[in-house]
C-alpha cells in the first residue's frame, strides 16, 4: 500500500487543524474596521497634529514642574516627557475622548435590528472593529506625536526586547479595556434615549483616571490608590509604566486582563439584557 502523506499521519483529512469560522470573520472585520477608518485619514492627520502641539505644551509645562521637584512621583524629567507623549500617543487608539463605538447611532435610527440578527455576537462584533480603528489610529495619531516628542525633547526608550514585548501586550490589553468600556456606555442608549450626558460624563472620568491630565502617581493617599485601582488607568498609566520600566510588568498585564475581563464580562451581561429590552419595546 502508497504510504500517506507525513502530514496526513498526524492529522488525517477530516480532522486537520483549520481556523475557526468565527475566528476568521472577526479577523476580517477587523481588517474591515482598519480600512473603514483609513478612508479618513486627513481626519486623522488632523488629529495627530493637534495631538503633537498639545503635547509640546504639556512637556514645558511638566518640565518647570519636574525642574522645580527633581524625583516627583519616581519620575526624572525625561520620564516626565516621555510620559507626556505617550498619552498624548495613546489618546487616539484608546478613544480617550470617548466615542469610537457606533451602537447608540445604530440604536436611534433602528438599525441595531440588523446586528442583533447577525449570526455573531454583537459585543465581539464590535469589538473586532475597534481593534481595526486602533489599529489604524495607531499609525496616523499615535507614531506621529511621539517622533515629534523624541526630536524635540528626547524620550526614554526600553533597552530589552522584553520591555517591548511587555509594551506591546499592556498597549492592547489598554484597548481592549477602553472598548470594553465605551461599550458599557453605549449599550446605555438602550435605555437612555440621549446618551450625551453619559459619553461627556464618560470623557471626563476616562481623562482623569486614566493618567492622561497628571500622572497617577501623583494623587496623594486614599485618593492615589483608588485611581490606580479603577479601570481607567489600565488606558494610559499601567502601559506607560510598563514602557517607563516603573512597574512589574506581569502584575500590570494581570492587572489590565482582570479590568478586561470584568468589562467584557458585565458588556456581554448588558447586551442580554438589552436584546430583551428591544423585544419588549417591538423593536
Amino acid at each position: 500500500m502508497p504510504s500517506r502523506h507525513p502530514e496526513e499521519a498526524v492529522f488525517p483529512p477530516r480532522t486537520r487543524l483549520r481556523p475557526h469560522p468565527r475566528l476568521s470573520l472577526y479577523a476580517r472585520l477587523a481588517g474591515y474596521g482598519f480600512r473603514r477608518h483609513s478612508a479618513y485619514r486627513a481626519a486623522a492627520l488632523a488629529g495627530a497634529f493637534t495631538n503633537t502641539v498639545f503635547g509640546i505644551l504639556r512637556a514645558h509645562v511638566l518640565i518647570a514642574l519636574w525642574e522645580a521637584r527633581p524625583g516627583l512621583a519616581g519620575y526624572d524629567v525625561a520620564d516626565a516627557v516621555t510620559f507626556c507623549f505617550l498619552g498624548q500617543a495613546f489618546i487616539g487608539p484608546m478613544q480617550l475622548l470617548g466615542g469610537g463605538v457606533q451602537l447608540a447611532e445604530r440604536v436611534r435610527s433602528g438599525d441595531v435590528a440588523v446586528d442583533l440578527l447577525r449570526p455573531a455576537s454583537l459585543q465581539a462584533w464590535n469589538l473586532a472593529d475597534d481593534l481595526g480603528r486602533a489599529g489604524y489610529l495607531f499609525l496616523l495619531r499615535s507614531v506621529p506625536p511621539t517622533l515629534a516628542g523624541a526630536a524635540l525633547f528626547g524620550i526614554v526608550t526600553p533597552a530589552h526586547l522584553a520591555t517591548w514585548a511587555f509594551f506591546t501586550a499592556s498597549f492592547v490589553l489598554g484597548v481592549v479595556v477602553s472598548f470594553g468600556w465605551r461599550y458599557l456606555v453605549a449599550l446605555s442608549s438602550f435605555w437612555i434615549v440621549d446618551d450625551r450626558g453619559t459619553q461627556a460624563l464618560s470623557m471626563v472620568m476616562a481623562m482623569f483616571f486614566s493618567g492622561m491630565v497628571l500622572p497617577l502617581n501623583l494623587f496623594p493617599g486614599w485618593f492615589g490608590t483608588l485611581a490606580q485601582s479603577l479601570p481607567w488607568a489600565a488606558m494610559v498609566q499601567v502601559p506607560a509604566d510598563v514602557y517607563l520600566g516603573k512597574r512589574d510588568a506581569l502584575e500590570a498585564l494581570g492587572f489590565q486582563a482582570l479590568w478586561a475581563a470584568a468589562l467584557l464580562a458585565l458588556g456581554a451581561l448588558a447586551t442580554r439584557a438589552a436584546r430583551r429590552k428591544v423585544v419588549v419595546q417591538g423593536g
